[in-house]
């Protein structure tokens, strides 16, 4: 059912809780809150953005989660356009190379990359303040299922009553949240692989002729240039991102373990020249990116007032992640509106 169709003023408002601040989250509360629902918007982070978060040091600012995005859905492309109206989105017309065995010349140069400016959490952050309620550094300790809602409950004892849970965490997190059969058999198959991210920032260039690369042998999976983007500080900020089965490998080492380890994969990559590093910094995105993902939108467990949902239940990518938050809101209007 599509929510442009059903009337703003339901019988009831609905109060509903949102963990999750990422693009899921902030987008299922963005269209909840102008059906005229109550919402409330939790994250343990400190700002919104999840893997869309944007890191920075000192005047430098590092795209150490999603690298960019790409557009198929024509409900996403206007949204695309309206940012990029806004200010919130260039395209990042990157000179992509491609290292080791599989070709991805061709994707490199016809895919349109998008980025939000300046940077990539700019489109979570401009979502948020259009919300009446987000509370972070909110941690999630505990949740008990009532009769007609939820109760949340959180590290420092505040305690939250809803009708409806929209649960936008990864799938392993959920689970341990929930520990409820039911959404077990729904979700249990969905593995969420790591990713180990380096922050660079080099006295010189890492490559000569290119802005970024995929990479497919080694450890290394991804390197990118953060000065090519638009709106970007004119500095040599790199990003590199290790393989998902190398992050796997090492997910327990330590950062300056791990931070050693890929700078030399970088000193060894054939388009590499010398450098001098002036900073590096190892992040750990220990859930990063489903090795299957679902592609249901998002899960609706009417009888249960609970709505999962995330880039894993969308065939990953931030456009998928996007449409979760959508399709979870839908399905919670529907819902509520077949009620009244």
């Amino acid at each position: 059912m599509n929510i442009s169709s059903l009337p703003t003023n339901l019988a009831k408002r609905l109060r509903i809780v949102v963990v999750g601040a990422g693009m899921t989250g902030v987008t299922a509360a963005r269209t909840l809150s102008h059906q005229g629902h109550d919402v409330v918007v939790v994250d343990k982070a400190r700002g919104p953005g999840g893997r869309m978060s944007t890191r920075r040091n000192a005047d430098m600012r590092f795209d150490h989660g999603a690298q960019y995005f790409t557009a198929r859905d024509p409900h996403f492309l206007r949204h695309i356009v309206a940012w990029q109206e806004r200010g919130l989105v260039r395209v990042w017309d990157a000179r992509i190379a491609t290292i080791g065995d599989r070709d991805s010349s061709n994707k490199s140069q016809s895919t349109e990359r998008f980025v939000a400016v300046p940077g990539m959490s700019a489109i979570c952050s401009e979502l948020v303040r259009e919300l009446a309620d987000c509370r972070f550094n909110w941690t999630v300790r505990k949740l008990k299922q009532l009769e007609n809602g939820w109760i949340l409950t959180s590290d420092e004892g505040e305690a939250l009553e809803c009708d409806v849970l929209v649960m936008t965490t990864p799938p392993e997190q959920a689970r341990k949240l929930l520990t409820d059969p039911e959404v077990d058999e729904l979700i249990s198959g969905v593995e969420m692989m790591p990713c180990w991210a380096l922050m660079l920032v080099l006295a010189e260039p890492l490559f000569a002729e290119y802005d970024a690369a995929f990479v497919n042998q080694g450890p290394l999976s991804w390197v990118s240039n953060q000065c090519s983007r638009p709106e970007r500080p004119a500095a040599n900020a790199w990003v590199l991102h290790a393989s998902p089965e190398w992050s796997s490998l090492h997910l327990e080492k330590s950062a300056d373990e791990v931070r050693d380890w890929l700078l030399e994969a970088a000193r060894e990559l054939p388009l590499s020249q010398p450098f001098t590093v002036e900073s590096a910094v190892a992040h750990r995105w220990r859930y990063a990116l489903a090795r299957e993902p679902l592609h249901c939108g998002a899960i609706w467990l009417g009888p249960k007032n609970l709505a999962l949902a995330g880039d894993w239940c969308n065939g990953s990518r931030v456009e998928g992640a996007f449409l979760s938050g959508i399709a979870a809101a839908d399905q919670i209007i529907a819902a509520h509106y077949q009620k009244t």
